[in-house]
């Protein structure tokens, strides 16, 4: 099949389960897909910029989106006051000093030769860090201490919500160059171990650094782009608007909040594709995929493979930072508990490597249908089962196990699934040109 054809033929399947969903089911629901298959495509575009055209192996992927749903916080919260005025000052000082210890520590470690490199450097980070610890615990004491039930953190700068999302892909993409400029010499294998070892701490701070995010008490009723629901129901105007459409105030709000939400994620995931596809048919993207197939004829054509891989890196990060502060603006809440790097990780990896890996129509293809499986398989699963044990016997062992068994069709679909399109279409659906 000619592979434009192959393209729209593609997207229009997934189109059609999605309005399936529409029509069979819910039209909240298939905007909730919808919504939702928007963010994963953003995260596979960032996936695929680093795997399919560089071949960077980052298993680290939850760690840049956690990154990004903090964006969301600090940037359009309301700054607590009161915590502010406990320890905020102090708390920004102990920042300042950890900085400090590791500056003077890395320039000991340039200045210095011999067996005094070492010992001056340990010197510096050990007594630093008393110091450091003990001007930071009293502030965060503090902070923490501040109405913990409903604060105890810092707040945000309350901006609108919208500049989060640009933001926490500048915060995803400095935490990328961090990482990069230590991991990035490292073999595949290892800087898998390595991204994903980062991602970890990453979201271990979240959790446990509640003057900052309130940890895993959750920072809840996170400011909109979009209206409420409930100042919808109550607006005269759109309750006449959605009688004329034959629908009732509270199915019409739902439906109105969540297409709002579908044209703000599909103008991010068009302009990022954009630039994509312009960087792909660069001269960039093709030094880009040259040093990905042949890393050593690349650098025997003068090209700066290292700087190029961190430049790569960054740049995917950033996208997935982009795509988790959506996520987050959708959620409406912060959860570090819900960043699970192992289940999450993977799911983004099915659905860059059965859409095509280094194609970026097809990492946005495999965001979109690996996602209304994800979704789509638990209950369908369970009529199939209902359907299969309905001549069974209540109380059967076998219908019980089975109707117990359904909640893991997921993992099992995405695992046959992906077997299915290796085997028969090892490139992916939209393979690679």
């Amino acid at each position: 099949m000619n592979p434009s054809v192959r393209t729209w033929v593609m997207f229009a399947l997934v189109s059609a389960l999605i309005l399936g969903t529409g029509f069979f089911q819910s039209w909240n629901s298939a905007l909730l897909i919808l919504n939702m298959g928007l963010v994963s495509a953003v995260m596979a575009l960032g996936v695929n910029l680093q795997w399919g055209i560089a071949g960077l192996f980052n298993v680290g992927v939850m760690g840049f989106v956690a990154l990004g749903g903090l964006a969301v916080v600090l940037i359009s919260v309301p700054p607590v006051t009161e915590a502010w005025a406990a320890g905020g000052g102090r708390l920004i000082g102990a920042l300042l000093l950890g900085l400090a210890v590791i500056a003077a520590a890395v320039q000991a470690w340039k200045r210095l030769s011999g067996v005094l490199r070492g010992w001056a450097m340990a010197g510096l980070l050990i007594v630093g860090f008393f110091v450091y610890r003990a001007v930071l615990d009293p502030a965060v004491e503090a902070i923490e201490s501040v109405n913990p039930a409903a604060t105890g953190y810092l707040g945000g700068l309350g901006l609108p919500v919208l500049l989060s999302w640009p933001v926490g892909g500048l915060l995803a993409a400095g935490a990328a160059w961090v990482i990069g400029k230590t991991a990035l010499g490292l073999r595949s294998d290892y800087l898998a171990i390595a991204t994903l070892g980062i991602a970890e701490i990453v979201i271990a701070i979240l959790k446990a650094e509640d003057w900052l995010a309130r940890g895993v008490k959750n920072v809840i009723g996170l400011p909109r782009p979009v209206p409420y629901e409930i100042d919808l129901q109550n607006d005269p105007a759109f309750v006449d608007r959605a009688a004329g459409f034959g629908l009732d105030a509270t199915t019409a709000s739902t439906v109105y909040v969540k297409l709002g939400y579908s044209v703000l994620f599909a103008a991010v995931l068009i302009v990022l594709l954009v630039l994509a596809q312009l960087a792909l048919k660069s001269p960039w993207g093709r030094m880009m995929r040259a040093i990905r197939d042949n890393e050593t004829a690349a650098r025997a054509m003068g090209k700066n493979v290292t700087a190029r891989h961190l430049q790569v890196f960054v740049l995917g990060s950033a996208i997935c930072g982009i795509a988790g502060a959506m996520m987050t603006t959708l959620d409406g809440q912060l959860t570090p508990i819900s960043y699970q790097p192992l289940r999450f990780t993977f799911l983004v990896w099915v659905m860059v490597i059965v859409g095509g890996s280094g194609n970026n129509l097809g990492a946005v293809l495999g965001g979109f249908l690996i996602w209304f499986l994800w979704v789509q398989v638990e209950p369908f699963g369970q009529w199939i089962m209902t359907v299969v044990t309905s001549g069974m016997a209540d109380g059967n062992a076998l219908k019980a196990h089975l109707l117990d068994s359904v909640q893991h069709m997921r993992l099992l679909t995405m695992g046959v699934i992906l077997l299915l399109v290796l085997r028969f279409s090892p490139r992916g659906l939209l393979p690679e040109r």
